[in-house]
């Protein structure tokens, strides 16, 4: 181990006394020095589990609804083999009354002392059977569900990174993780827990009612038919009315870590306006919904629980009394009413587990409809089925009457026309809103124009691959993002197996290399989630520095100096001259010293390009972009002044 910044301990690949690699460098503080040696004997010694390197396409190829029986049809052997398991398992674990009563009519009343030997090593041959079935019946259900989880959780995290960006614009955060904390685990515990138990009580209830059947007929008609109707009848009514109340349940567990998520998020605003009073009093709210709606469901399971247990009893009773009756008379065994007390208990034991059986089934299937809304949630932003792979492209950059909005009612661009040339620097500027950001996301085609189409070296970027148009284009957003992991991971992001000295010459180009050395341990510095240990400008430097590691053939950068004072910008916007050589570039720029080195600007206003060209010539115009040069002058003056 070796000691990271803040005085957190970093662990090497085999969690022992090695320094931090580039897979490495966050923060851990669980094992205590002394353990160091044993845990690295430990991680010797276990074996390393393979992770398939799994081919991810934007085009899915499987659209079937997702359902219980379509998730679960398709293992439909392996269930079949479970059932099998569980129905010997029943057996085994409920002969014990027939040999009770053989034991009792055989060999007590007859006093037939061989043929009870025999019976009670038949008892424990049954006992040690059931251990031995219910222990591989344990196993292979576990591993069946945990095999069929793994399979759901990546299915659903590539869908997730599948669908196009308007999902997430418009989908909070908080409920998306809901769909894989809570609602794949409660599919776990239907599949692991309620599906095994519901197959045992089922294989249970056959069997016992076969020998019933089989020690007498019509005792054990005179038990259905004078019990179970009322068992069935408050089972539909539990039926009916719990549905609901689980689906509430768990559509207010999906508000609560919505808020809790939201809240942590934006933590520095909640304390920078003093709003943690406000928040805990409606978090309290969001809680207590939550609470009233387990309590709803926790109503109707406490009237069925002791009513089903009352139904059970008087099933005793009924055996005790007409039972007891067929034996004075004579058409009944001592043994065989025993064995039927003892098999009214389990037969009504499956029953009376409805209730934890059918919370667990309507939490399971609130879970599916919830997980099937997200299944069917298709990215707008589609690949196409014949799609080609695009060319290594020279630049060419064309918006050909191009309209779009967000909303159907909030049109952002309106019949846009602009063409940038191979190796062109193209700036936007316009003022908040008028589209430059947009412009960006479909030149990405993280969004598609409603009208018009935008291209490529004259390739429609509909008819393209995805992969192959992301990997040309090098984008650097306006708010960067920073993954936890190491300064290295997050500048060799788009290009992991980029070796060290890739990453310090790419630094060196940009010319940051002297405030990468300065970090505690230079590209190996761990960077927490978002970057929350680093300033913006450090953060938007290294943003930089990752667009331009990938290597890419046109560059877009959406206000990427925007969070640097003027003294790295200036050093940035040097590098960038030699940076931008040779490659198509678009510059969104609020601060105009960077459009100024474009080669040609266009001025967005309201959605429509309405001036076009270089530095000088839209100064002498007079037009908009010279209003916006003034404004941003008397601005750059008075900071400096300040």
């Amino acid at each position: 181990m070796a000691w990271g910044g803040g005085g957190a301990w970093q662990m090497g690949p085999l969690g022992g006394n090695q320094q931090a690699g580039p897979a490495t460098g966050l923060p851990f503080a669980g094992i205590p020095p002394e353990y160091a040696d044993a845990v690295d004997a430990l991680l010797e010694d276990e074996e390393e589990i393979a992770v398939p390197d799994l081919p991810f396409e934007h085009v899915e190829t499987d659209r079937q609804p997702f359902t219980l029986r379509s998730f679960l049809l398709p293992h439909w052997h392996a269930f079949a083999w479970a059932g099998c398991l569980i129905g010997l398992d029943a057996l085994a674990l409920n002969i014990g009354p027939w040999l009770l009563q053989l034991g009792i009519d055989e060999g007590v009343w007859k006093k037939d002392f061989a043929s009870l030997q025999w019976i009670v090593l038949a008892y424990f041959a049954a006992i040690v059977a059931h251990l031995v079935i219910a222990r591989r019946r344990i196993l292979f259900t576990g591993q069946l569900g945990q095999r069929l989880m793994n399979d759901l959780r990546i299915k659903l995290f590539t869908h997730l990174q599948r669908l196009s960006l308007d999902f997430y614009s418009r989908e909070r955060a908080g409920r998306i993780m809901t769909r894989m904390t809570s609602d794949i685990p409660a599919l776990e515990q239907l599949i692991q827990e309620g599906v095994v138990n519901l197959a045992m009580q089922a294989a249970t209830l056959l069997v016992v009612t076969g020998f019933l059947i089989t020690m007498d007929l019509h005792l054990t008609l005179v038990v259905l038919l004078g019990v179970v109707p009322a068992m069935c009848l408050m089972t539909l009514w539990f039926r009916r009315e719990s549905t609901q109340r689980y689906a509430a349940v768990r559509e207010r567990i999906a508000d609560l870590l919505a808020d809790l998520q939201e809240s942590l998020a934006g933590v520095r605003i909640v304390t920078m306006h003093r709003r943690e009073k406000y928040n805990v009093r409606r978090h309290r709210a969001v809680v207590n919904d939550y609470r009233e709606a387990n309590l709803s469901a926790a109503r109707v399971a406490a009237v069925y629980g002791p009513g089903s247990d009352l139904v059970g009893s008087f099933g005793q009773i009924v055996v005790l009394v007409v039972g007891g009756w067929m034996v004075l008379d004579g058409t009944l065994s001592v043994g065989k009413v025993s064995a039927f007390v003892l098999y009214i208990n389990t037969f009504f034991a499956p029953i009376q587990q409805l209730v934890q059986l059918h919370s667990v089934y309507q939490q399971g299937q609130a879970a599916a409809k919830k997980l099937r809304d997200v299944f069917d949630r298709q990215p707008s932003v589609v690949e196409a089925t014949n799609a080609l792979p695009l060319p290594p492209i020279e630049g060419e950059i064309a918006f050909d009457h191009v309209s779009f909005g967000y909303d159907a009612d909030r049109v952002v661009l309106q019949d846009l026309c602009f063409r940038v040339r191979p190796g062109e620097t193209f700036a936007l500027v316009g003022e908040t809103g008028a589209g430059k950001s947009t412009v960006a996301k479909l030149l990405t085609r993280f969004y598609d124009p409603q009208q018009g189409q935008v291209s490529v070296d004259g390739y429609n970027l509909r008819d393209v691959r995805l992969d192959s148009l992301r990997r040309q284009l090098g984008i650097v957003p306006q708010e960067p993002f920073l993954f936890a992991g190491s300064i290295r991971d997050n500048l060799a992001f788009a290009r992991p197996h980029a070796s060290n000295e890739e990453v310090l010459a790419a630094c060196q180009a940009l010319g940051i290399l002297e405030v990468i050395e300065g970090l505690p341990q230079g590209i190996e510095t761990p960077c927490h989630e978002r970057g929350v240990t680093l300033s913006s400008g450090e953060r938007q430097l290294l943003a930089l520095v990752r667009a331009f590691l990938a290597q890419p053939r046109a560059l877009i950068l959406d206000e990427a100096t925007s969070n640097l004072d003027l003294k790295t910008e200036s050093m940035v916007e040097h590098a960038l001259d030699t940076l931008l050589e040779g490659r198509t570039a678009i510059l969104i720029a609020h601060r105009l010293s960077t459009a100024m080195r474009a080669d040609r600007i266009g001025v967005l206003h309201a959605g429509q390009l309405v001036e076009v060209g270089s530095h000088d010539a839209l100064l002498a115009r007079g037009g908009r972009y010279a209003g916006l040069f003034q404004t941003w002058l008397r601005h750059s003056d008075s900071e400096t002044e300040a």
